[in-house]
């Protein structure tokens, strides 16, 4: 890692916690002699002057600290885009896949990050264009996944290509295409696979389909995915849970992984597998069993 110098923060507010834990991070990085850049939803916490928005932050700073939980993470990590700033993501929430250190861990990872001891994490993101007639309307990156279905719980009927091959239709409650990273997201809730997060794949998990049949399927991470509606009818796309807007069955979803990926700061002394066990109470190892 490059020599830091500069350092963004992004804060979720949370009562009685977040004043407190981002005020003595400010001073201790200010002590340091750090810059630091905050927007206006995590100045105004310690009610100070915003130094930007929260798209300006990444383009402004060598490090991003993100103070908050998983949710907080996806905004900020579809920011880095274009930059390639790492990202110590801090879990003052409860579950927390994605933000792996514990606010307990905060300033001994921190002290490593600085003295360019951690080791850093890419994670893809998707691609996502909303085409008709060939015209780009709109295009979206996310880090965990991209949802097609219906805000009334009404079945969706979708057609689904593969790199111009067809591949399957859908009907179902949804579609879920993912990243591997998301697939301890929405997808394992919807019963499709945990996939290892440096793995290159994407995955598409339907939503409770009609037809048994229609499985989770991984396919290359390569691979351009295309679906249309077959009806004529609206559907809604959703980005990571937070980001939404309509499709029409004149329109087509193209899906891919990203040029570039987010980088995320590793937790010293943790694993993937440690992790999972941690979040969904797998079993612990013999050797931590008590007898």
């Amino acid at each position: 890692m490059d020599t830091i110098k500069s350092i963004g923060i992004y804060c979720k507010q949370k009562p009685q916690i977040s004043q407190e834990v981002l005020q003595e991070l400010v001073d201790w990085l200010r002590q340091r002699n750090y810059r630091v850049f905050m927007p206006a939803d995590t100045a105004v916490i310690i009610q100070e002057s915003p130094c930007g928005s929260n798209a300006d932050i990444p383009a402004k700073s060598d490090l991003l600290i993100v103070l908050g939980g998983d949710g907080t993470l996806l905004s900020v990590a579809r920011l880095t885009e274009n930059h390639g700033v790492p990202i110590l993501a801090v879990n003052l929430g409860s579950l927390g896949f994605l933000t792996e250190v514990a606010l307990p861990e905060l300033y001994a990872t921190l002290e490593n990050v600085l003295k360019g001891k951690s080791a850093i994490e890419n994670r893809m993101l998707l691609r996502t264009q909303l085409k008709r007639n060939g015209e780009t309307l709109r295009t979206d990156v996310s880090l965990n996944d991209v949802v097609i279905d219906k805000r009334d719980a009404r079945i969706v009927n979708l057609e689904v290509h593969v790199n111009d091959q067809y591949m399957t239709s859908y009907r179902a409650d949804g579609l879920i295409i993912a990243t591997p990273t998301g697939s301890t997201a929405y997808s394992l809730s919807a019963g499709g696979p945990i996939i290892h997060p440096s793995m290159n794949a994407l995955l598409l998990c339907p939503i409770c389909p009609f037809t048994l049949t229609n499985r989770p399927i991984v396919i290359p991470d390569q691979a351009m995915i295309q679906v249309r509606l077959i009806t004529e009818e609206k559907v809604q796309i959703t980005l990571d849970g937070q980001l939404g807007y309509e499709m029409t069955h004149e329109e087509t979803l193209e899906v891919q992984r990203g040029p570039n990926p987010v980088h995320l700061i590793q937790a010293p002394g943790k694993n993937y597998y440690q992790i999972l066990r941690q979040k969904l109470h797998w079993g612990r190892p013999a050797e931590d069993r008590k007898t």
